[in-house]
């Protein structure tokens, strides 16, 4: 027999953006019912996305530090030489996951979130089917969030299955491969890549543009290609991937070439699709803004309180954009006047060295006179220096107007510099100006100094350069 339910507000998705909508909506006194048919609470960033890949990047990291102390020793530390149980790191990784999927199902709890685990089925914009273990519910709403997500597009030539993986399965094996090649030279493939490297594979990357990172500018993503080189990562760029088998992945070079590359895993990460198939999208009558299912300002779509948030409404398919629109909507809903109008969204890679980006970059300014641009290079913070961060050609970069000096973007490569992001983005979401970065005092030894000397550096009176 099938359950029926009505509620005012119906989520589909518990990722960042659902979840955080559902949580929010909560607190605002919202009746609220919040559809899970995916990875679990947390959806993907916390399954087998952000989270679990950077307690892999992280001990790594760990490893290969232990792995330098071997032999000669570093910074006057020796060590015998490292082994490493990955087994025991995934099953590390995943109490993480569980620790925090039982934090979301609290979170949501405390706020009257009714969860429902099943996959659901949309019969029209309003009502939908969730086949559960306990049997089906029809649940109808008077508002539907949908924030569905994205997941791993699969190459007809290289599916997914056995040897051949994407980022989900890359971060669950119980052993490091031996050789593994990448296809794809993007942040998911390098960041995995590198992890990997640094656990004791070979690895090898196969990346379609003519250089890694195709989407950051060269001077970002040169200290990575040189950390790349530097750790016998063999780079095979221009170049397309073929078919798999008998332990050997067929490719052909820049210049044409076929080339037998020896793999026992191949992990493809080509990007990632917005999730839109086998929940009945097209039976809701939203318009579509090519695979991404089309919002305002609002998040609403083309169909009267149904609204869209996350992954499903296209790029930068980030984290914290989903989760940052979810709280919008359910504000809206409760009769808030809010818009989603942000000035920047930051973008890192976990890369070693890690990349920033908030803003413009010089991409986006290119044949402009009227911008100001500054690097000032880690190299000159003592910070950096003391923390072995300032020997790999890692800088702060700032862009702003010539005109009135307001901030038009903030980038930076190097060791830790992921946790600058927040600062950047503040900057840029205020309408700063270079002298309000140079009139904030920041903390010494820190490598935030670097965007205080950046800018001072616009502004033509850097102090340690």
């Amino acid at each position: 027999m099938t359950q029926t339910l009505k509620t005012k507000v119906l989520i589909i998705g518990a990722g960042t953006g659902g979840y955080v909508a559902g949580i929010r909506c909560g607190q605002l006194g919202l009746d609220t019912v919040l559809v899970d048919g995916g990875d679990g609470l947390g959806g993907t960033c916390l399954n087998v996305g952000c989270i679990p890949s950077k307690a892999i990047i992280h001990a790594a990291g760990k490893f290969e530090t232990v792995a330098k102390a071997a032999g000669d020793g570093t910074l006057g530390i020796t060590a015998s030489s490292p082994a490493i149980d990955l087994s025991q790191t995934v099953a590390w990784k995943d109490g993480i996951v569980r620790k925090l999927n039982a934090g979301v199902a609290a979170l949501l709890k405390k706020s009257k979130v009714r969860v429902i685990k099943g996959w659901a089925t949309f019969q029209d914009a309003k009502t939908c089917r969730v086949e559960t273990e306990d049997g089906p519910i029809t649940i109808t709403a008077e508002h539907v969030i949908l924030a569905t997500g994205s997941e791993p597009v699969e190459l007809p030539f290289l599916p997914f299955g056995g040897d051949v993986m994407s980022s989900t399965e890359a971060l669950s094996l119980d052993a490091v491969p031996g050789r593994l090649v990448v296809v794809g030279g993007g942040y998911i493939g390098l960041e995995l890549g590198i992890a990997f490297r640094k656990l004791g594979a070979r690895v090898a990357i196969v990346e379609m543009a003519d250089r890694i990172l195709p989407l950051y500018d060269k001077a970002l993503t040169d200290p990575v290609a040189k950390w790349l080189t530097d750790h016998g990562v063999e780079l095979h760029l221009g170049a397309r991937a073929g078919g798999f088998g008998d332990g050997k992945l067929s490719i052909t070079t820049k210049d044409g070439e076929p080339v037998q590359l020896d793999a026992d895993k191949v992990l493809v990460t080509v990007g990632r699709r917005p999730r839109t198939q086998g929940w009945g999208l097209e039976n809701m009558g939203v318009a579509m803004a090519g695979p991404f299912v089309k919002i305002d300002d609002r998040c609403a779509t083309s169909m009267r309180n149904v609204w869209a948030v996350g992954d499903l409404t296209g790029e930068p398919m980030l984290a914290h954009k989903g989760s940052a629109q979810g709280e919008v909507v359910a504000e809206i809903i409760a009769g808030h006047d809010r818009r989603f109008d942000p000035v920047t969204i930051a973008a890192v890679c976990f890369t070693e060295p890690e990349i920033v980006s908030a803003g413009l970059g010089p991409l986006d300014v290119a044949g402009r006179d009227d911008v100001i641009t500054a690097v000032f290079p880690l190299a000159a913070i003592g910070r950096a220096l003391a923390i072995e961060a300032g020997e790999d050609g890692g800088f702060v970069r700032v862009l702003a107007s010539k005109a009135d000096h307001r901030l038009l973007g903030v980038q930076a490569v190097g060791q830790h510099v992921a946790e600058l992001s927040n600062s950047f983005a503040q900057m840029l979401e205020m309408g700063a100006v270079l002298e309000d970065v140079a009139g904030v005092i920041h903390v010494h030894p820190t490598l935030g100094e670097a965007f205080h000397e950046a800018s001072l550096r616009a502004l033509g009176h850097a102090i340690h350069i």
